[in-house]
């Protein structure tokens, strides 16, 4: 049976066209990191989005249409995982099983969002996370294969010398043994709903991961839209990191020197910038989890 009576039912020219300006988006964002892995080339920067954050390229290029959209007969999405195959008409769609499966995600994202929303957004933690990540390391021990701006000593000093107001378990989880006692927060893995903020680098650049997650329940629109914003934030995040970015292809390598008053004032500025574009990403993510909610 289909996942639903379907909303939505689309033919054969609605799929191709979909799924062709979706690769073609893919072939964009995601190309050129697929082709640097098939060189077996690294990129300290970009990569992030494909270590850190689970989604394979592969999987990331499927075009998906959401729950409650029938795809006509012969679509490859009969084979992939969450889909069901109508025996009367051979239309596809994601299933009601599939839904159900996936009901206590659907349920912990909704509520760690709609949390989210509901606070204000902070901008002046000036990504001393990354800095906090490498307190008390020699250079070679530092997460990234990268040079540290202002080297070790420098780099504690700017962490030593700062309040530290780390929201985000998953920042925070990555502090080194000295630093994790200067945090002013404490958060855990189980009580994100109580911590986590709009104005946060890592909850805008988490919007993909909670998309991708999602589906096949949700459009890929959604995914890659909140892929694209994750890859914006994560220059930003590097930027201000204590790492020297001097000869990192493809991305702007100008630091946002936090240690300084300018410095803030711009990471302030471009956090503000970036909490403004993920909102309605946060909303779409959050009310596709209310829909499903009420479907399932």
């Amino acid at each position: 049976m289909l996942a639903a009576p379907p909303l939505v039912v689309l033919d054969e020219a609605e799929v191709a066209e979909r799924t062709a300006m979706h690769e073609a988006r893919w072939e964009r964002l995601v190309g050129p990191y697929a082709e640097r892995r098939a060189r077996g080339e690294k990129h300290p920067v970009h990569d992030f989005l494909f270590t850190y954050y689970a989604e394979r390229p592969g999987r990331l290029r499927r075009w998906h249409p959401g729950y409650g959209v029938a795809l006509p007969p012969g679509v490859p999405h009969a084979g992939w995982r969450g889909y069901t195959t109508d025996a009367a008409s051979g239309r596809v769609a994601v299933s009601a099983d599939f839904l159900a499966e996936r009901r206590l995600l659907v349920e912990t994202l909704h509520r760690l969002l709609r949390a989210t929303q509901r606070r204000p957004a902070h901008t002046r933690c000036f990504g001393l996370h990354e800095w906090a990540m490498v307190h008390g390391q020699a250079d070679g021990d530092v997460r990234h294969a990268l040079p540290l701006r202002l080297g070790a000593a420098g780099t504690d000093r700017v962490v030593e010398g700062h309040r530290i107001a780390c929201s985000h378990f998953d920042a925070f989880r990555f502090f080194t043994d000295t630093a994790r006692p200067l945090n002013t927060l404490r958060p855990a893995s189980d009580d994100r709903p109580d911590f986590e903020q709009p104005g946060c680098l890592h909850a805008g650049m988490d919007l993909y991961k909670h998309a991708y997650r999602l589906s096949p329940l949700v459009d890929s629109d959604l995914v890659l839209d909140c892929f694209e914003l994750a890859a914006d934030v994560r220059v930003l995040d590097m930027r201000a990191s204590p790492y020297d970015l001097t000869g990192v292809p493809g991305v702007d390598t100008t630091p946002v020197r936090i240690e300084t008053a300018a410095g803030k004032r711009e990471y302030a500025a471009a956090q503000a910038t970036f909490a403004e574009r993920a909102a309605p990403l946060r909303a779409r993510v959050a009310d596709a989890c209310e829909l499903l909610l009420g479907l399932a």
